[in-house]
């Protein structure tokens, strides 16, 4: 079997089964989440074991959260009733399912969620460090507990969460070579400076190098002094209203010079875009693809694009 995800309460009566942590939207449906939850009657007594699926947008530090406001608003949150089961909730039984169900016996019972996909991908925005509590970001949790109603009051004793992320994977059919270009009129020089930029392919996976191709005719009586490359990463936050964010990824800058009626042509390489937050190994945040889809009034989308100064 698998390697598997099996958070318990603190009392270990009952104990939450996930096959993956990670849950890929592919444009056209979202991978369902699929576990098992094994429960204890005997502890349970009268009560029952409800799991929840929430999605939750963190727009402010944790530390802020003072005199009952809070920086975090939830944009889903879907509930499952695992025990005692209802007859019309019941689904079939995916693989990971049927073997769990199998291997753990009669107080073991499956729960089920579907991920919409007008919901955002997890995203965190990297904290500073003098930074506290949990970061910026939309956040999916898978969260157990029991209670005689799902109204009742949720102690932590008696309850689990399991963070679980959505992510998305570039579409296998890439899209056209990116390719941009620009004339510059300069005053008292009747002509102009024609640049052009171009990448060798639309879509780059994490860790792979960004090549920009600069070809940039200088007919001006000017001189080009200097050339430099940024990758920006744009976030686009959707709360009150929407505001985008610029932060830079990587720059390379070199002194290559363009005198007056010569042209150059460079190519540049070796733009890595690995980052690291905290202590854990992370990529950067990818850029979101279905964008026509209607996402929530609040929620953060993430593009990246190259500049050429």
């Amino acid at each position: 079997m698998a390697e598997l995800f099996s958070p318990s309460f603190p009392s270990c009566c009952v104990t939450v089964y996930l096959g993956k942590r990670d849950f890929v939207d592919h444009l056209d449906h979202v991978d369902p989440v699929d576990g098992v939850i094994l429960v204890d009657p005997e502890y349970l007594k009268d009560r029952k074991v409800f799991v929840t699926l929430t999605c939750a947008f963190r727009y402010g530090r944790e530390d802020l959260d003072v005199l009952g406001l809070s920086f975090r608003k939830d944009l889903y949150i879907s509930t499952f009733q695992a025990f005692p089961p209802v007859p019309e909730e019941r689904k079939p039984n995916s693989r990971l399912q049927e073997r769990l169900l199998k291997k753990l016996g009669q107080h073991a019972h499956p729960f089920y969620f579907t991920i919409p996909q007008n919901l955002p991908c997890s995203v965190t925005l990297q904290p500073g460090p003098e930074d506290t509590g949990k970061a910026c970001g939309v956040d999916f949790e898978i969260r157990a507990f029991c209670a005689k109603s799902i109204e009742e009051k949720i102690h932590k004793r008696n309850s689990v969460r399991l963070v679980i992320r959505k992510v998305q994977y570039a579409p296998e059919k890439p899209g056209p070579q990116p390719m941009v270009e620009t004339t510059r009129s300069f005053l008292m020089s009747d002509r102009s400076l024609h640049l052009e930029a171009s990448l060798d392919k639309e879509l780059y996976y994490h860790g792979e190098p960004i090549s920009v191709n600069v070809h940039v005719t200088n007919n001006s009586t000017k001189t080009v002094k200097r050339v430099k490359i940024s990758v920006r990463q744009y976030a686009d936050i959707c709360l009150f209203s929407t505001a985008q964010y610029k932060c830079p990824v990587a720059q390379l800058e070199a002194d290559d010079q363009v005198s007056s009626s010569s042209t150059f042509y460079r190519e540049k390489r070796g733009l890595a875009l690995d980052g690291k937050l905290k202590h854990e190994d992370t990529n950067l945040a990818s850029s979101t693809i279905n964008a026509a889809v209607p996402f929530p009034i609040s929620t953060l989308l993430i593009t990246l694009a190259s500049h050429i100064n």
